[in-house]
This record gives structure tokens, sequence and C-alpha cells, in this order.
């Protein structure tokens, strides 16, 4: 194992890479060391490391901009400080040195002719912080796909070098159920052919994906993909024929998958790009047929949704959420939000994730919403008034919860 005390000094702040492009050895490596090397600050995204879920040197502060993925145990523990922002921001916090940017950690591919590496599946914010960072620390993992679209990086940029060849970290995700099912052919019915789809991670997103293999022509820009995205390629649904710039080419910033899934992607039409692109007002405005699938913890009856917090404790987070589903509902075609009408209730029973008020944090405003779904139905929401809206979402919550949701809405309105 490399030992880094001698590259980071105390007081340094650190980045890594995310999801499948985490480079666990080095990171290992860190936290091996962070007591020797004295206080540091870490940055990484959502991560899959389960030494993340144990406990983390004294000597460390762990940041991110949410709780995702292992991230929930510090975040729980309260070893986890989260930095609130919008996605497309994070560049130029990068650049401006309000995140930790004097030690970059990356997984990268084996050189190739030339000896240039690629940051493989895991482009978005480490493209963005690499011209910002003092020192950078490398992994190339002959596993590690070489990609097309982000920065090739000469060896010499590279302080120190770790070679291995290992399986990425994979993302665990649940398989779809009945309820997840329902919700996805009411999403599905509300996109049209030549579409070009934003969705993220989860049971959720992978139903809506299976939903939609009898439409045609969609694209896909998106900050992550999945395996099902790759499955949506091979059975000609995705590919990107209509899109209004990047035709032909899904346009990702990370892949969050399976080894298997990794292993093909440089044979389809994937492009990896930085953060500053995927998640660019100025990029997303020219796609008009744009259309943004995203969950959330809880909605309002105004439509506001709460996608961060749940019981107090952080759990998810901003994201690209609001980039994308501003762009969706202002320039492109059409903004979801799709959850699921209930959650378990920690004293039992099920608690409505449709409620009066949020709980939590407001995530991404009511005028950026077009269409609430749940497994009772949609509730299209452009257009109308609050009161249309709260009565709109209040009948497609869980009908055990429609009638305190009713008497929410005449309390609010006067009418239900």
């Amino acid at each position: 194992m490399m030992d880094l005390a001698g590259l980071i000094r105390s007081g340094d702040g650190i980045w890594w890479g995310q999801g499948g492009a985490e480079p666990t050895p080095l990171v290992d490596a860190v936290l091996d060391a962070a007591d020797r090397i004295g206080p540091v600050t870490a940055f990484v995204g959502a991560s899959w490391n389960p030494r993340l879920k144990g406990e983390l040197p004294d000597t460390l502060t762990m940041t991110s901009y949410g709780a995702l993925g292992e991230l929930r145990h510090p975040s729980r523990g309260g070893r986890l400080e989260v930095v609130p922002c919008h996605y497309s921001a994070l560049p130029r916090m990068f650049a401006a040195g309000r995140l930790p940017c004097d030690v970059g950690i990356v997984q990268v591919s084996p050189p190739e002719k030339k000896g240039l590496v690629t940051l493989g599946v895991g482009v978005d914010y480490m493209a963005d912080a690499l011209p910002h960072t003092r020192t950078l620390i490398a992994e190339i993992n002959h596993r590690m796909p070489a990609t097309t679209g982000g920065p090739r990086l000469p060896l010499s940029m590279f302080a120190a070098v770790l070679e291995t060849d290992r399986p990425l970290l994979e993302v665990p995700v649940r398989a779809p159920d009945e309820v997840d099912r329902r919700i996805a052919d009411h999403v599905a019915s509300l996109i049209d052919d030549g579409d070009t789809l934003q969705m993220g991670v989860g049971s959720l997103p992978n139903a809506v994906l299976d939903a939609l293999t009898g439409h045609r022509d969609l694209g896909f820009h998106s900050g992550i993909i999945t395996d099902r995205v790759l499955d949506l390629i091979d059975k000609g649904v995705l590919t990107g024929a209509r899109k209004e710039i990047d035709p032909g080419v899904v346009v990702t910033g990370s892949a969050f998958g399976t080894n298997d899934g990794y292993l093909r992607i440089s044979e389809l039409p994937i492009e990896f790009r930085a953060t500053s692109y995927t998640h660019s007002p100025v990029v997303l405005s020219q796609l008009r047929s744009f259309v943004s699938v995203n969950s959330a913890i809880e909605i309002d009856l105004s439509g506001q949704v709460g996608a961060e917090l749940a019981r107090g404790r952080y759990i998810g987070a901003v994201g690209g959420q609001v980039d994308f589903s501003r762009a969706a509902a202002l320039t492109g075609s059409r903004s979801i939000i799709a959850l699921r009408s209930t959650v378990s209730s920690p004293a039992g029973g099920t608690t409505s994730t449709i409620v009066p008020t949020l709980s939590g944090l407001v995530t991404t405003g009511r005028v950026d919403v077009d269409a609430v779904v749940t497994e009772y139905g949609v509730a299209v929401l452009t257009g109308c008034t609050d009161a249309e809206r709260a009565r709109k979402l209040a009948r497609i919550a869980a009908p055990e919860h429609r009638e305190a949701l009713d008497r929410s809405v005449r309390d609010l309105h006067g009418t239900a």
C-alpha cells in the first residue's frame, strides 16, 4: 500500500472520485495515514466505499454535496459536513478554492500508445477540479475502461501512481417492485418519442428505463448513467437521433453500475464530460425536448420538493436536480418528480410523502416542477393555481392519507 504521508500536508484539502471511479486503495491509504498527517479535509461525492461505514480518523473532516451511498453512515454519526449547492456550482467552487483542492486522487485507465490516460467512468467534477489542484495522485486500474469526451492526461501530471488490477466499485440497487413499475408506467406515458432524458440511479429510475422499451429515438443527457441505459442503447431505444446537440451520443459525467456494464462502455456511443458541460445552463437550454425525471423524499401541497433530509438527517442531496428540473421546465419539454406515495414510519405503519408542508429543506421550487407522479397517478401542475395544485397532489396520495390531506387543502385554500 502506498504511504501518502509524504504527499499530503497537515491542513490540506483532498478530493477524490466518486461512484465506480472512486480510487479505493488510495482512499484507504489516506484513512490509514490521516492520524500521522494531521488535520485534513476530504471531499467526495457519492461513495460506496465500505471503509466509510466504520470509524473515521479523528483528524479527518469529511465533506460532500450530500449524503449518498455509504456517506449516510458518517452523516448519522455527525461526521459528515454537507456543502449545499447545485451540482453545476461545483466547477466554480473548485476554481475559487471553496472546496478542498490541495490534493486530488483519481482512478484512471491504463496508458494508451501515447502514454495518455483517461478518467474512465468518472469525469464529472474531477475534470473541473484538476486545473486547480496542487498535487495529483492516480490509481492506474487495468480494469478501468478508457472513455471518450473527457480529458486525456499525461502520466507526468501525477506526483505518484499506484498500479492495480481490481474490479471497480459497484452501485447496489434494489430490484424494482410492483410499486416502482406502476410509477414507471405513469412516467413513461409523459415521455414522447425523440425526447432527451435525464434521470438518476436507483430502483425507480431503473423501472422507468425498463418502461421505455417501446419508445423510439430517445436521447440521454445526464450526470449519471446506469447499466439500464446501456441496455436501452442495445435495444435501439436510445439512439439520440433527434437530439438538438450531441446527436447520436449519450452524454454523462459518471457511470454508476456493475463491472459487467463498465466493461461494455468503451464499445458504445457514450461520451463522459465534465460537470461544467453536463450541468451547464447554456448547454441544457439547447435541448428543447429535454425531460428530467427526478425523485424526492417528500413534496408539499404547493409542489415544493424536499430531496435532502429525512427526520433531520441528510440522506440525499441537491445534486443536479435543480439544474435539470429548471432547464426541463423552462427551455425543455417537461420536469417530472416521481416518488412512492408512502414510506415506512419509525412508529409503525406508513407516512405520506405528500405532505401539507415540508418537514425539511426545500430542494426544488414549486415552479420548476411540471408533473408529480406516484403509483396512484399523475398531477400535472403547470398552469395551475395554488389551490388546484394542492387538490391534484392530494388525489395522487395514498388513499389512507387523502382525507387528512383534503382537510389541509380546505385549511389552506377553503375548498377541497
